[in-house]
């Protein structure tokens, strides 16, 4: 991987985490009170993440010409553990709740990164070699 597509796949990695987490706020009161439902509210933050996980990876996947696969693969894994990480820096104080909590309820919803990553790499490889 060349250093400028490292910095793309670590900023792209650091924007998807940063918009869900941004979004989220309009959700909350100042006060941290939650205007909606929380099924809503997590079945809204799936979504919001979706869609932004899924721009922000076209957009890495239009600056590449070959080896999507293993490019999908590699960001998958790296953005990842860099949501986890500032989950586990941010999100995770601020819910004032342990890691095995916050895994099983928000941070299992992480493994769609490379799920997605990882299938838009390989159906990119397949279009490009037939």
């Amino acid at each position: 991987m060349h250093k400028q597509l490292i910095l793309k796949n670590v900023f792209l990695g650091f924007l998807s985490w940063l918009i869900p987490f941004a979004f989220s706020f309009l959700f909350f009161k100042p006060n941290g009170e939650q205007t909606i439902p929380h099924d809503l509210f997590k079945a809204i933050m799936v979504v919001a993440g979706s869609i932004s996980g899924c721009y922000l990876l076209v957009q890495y996947f239009k600056s590449i010409q070959e080896d999507f696969f293993k490019n999908g693969v590699v960001i998958g894994i790296t953005w990842w553990a860099m949501n986890i990480a500032l989950d586990s820096v941010v999100l995770i104080p601020m819910m004032k709740t342990k890691f095995a909590t916050y895994f099983s309820t928000i941070g299992l919803v992480y493994i769609m990164i490379p799920t997605i990553s990882v299938a838009m790499g390989y159906l990119l490889e397949i279009k490009v070699k037939n």
